[in-house]
């Protein structure tokens, strides 16, 4: 095993000593969860506009967050986009593991 020459400490315990853990430093938006399950596909938003109805413009607007997604367009995206309506409705969420509901 390599030693640091500093501290003469193994040299994965020293770094494993200066590691702090990860903070979540962006929120995922609807817009964002609506881009990233489309590009998943391989569709542009033009395909998305022919699957769903939309029109591109707004699929646009959504996945900028320059529109609100609602719950009706929740729905049709994500069959469209073969995902549950939550991924896209509630992309940050997250769920205490002693939080019951």
């Amino acid at each position: 095993m390599e030693r640091s020459k500093k501290t003469g400490k193994n040299l994965a315990a020293a770094l494993k000593e200066t590691r702090t853990p990860a903070r979540r430093r962006a929120k995922l938006t609807s817009g964002m969860a609506i881009r990233i399950a489309r590009e998943g596909l391989g569709l542009t938003q033009g395909k998305l506009a022919e699957k769903t109805g939309l029109k591109q413009s707004t699929i646009s607007a959504l996945e900028n967050d320059r529109e609100a997604l609602g719950v009706d367009r929740a729905m049709v995206l994500a069959r469209a986009l073969k995902v549950h309506p939550s991924v896209l409705a509630f992309p940050g969420w997250e769920m205490q593991t002693k939080e019951v509901a």
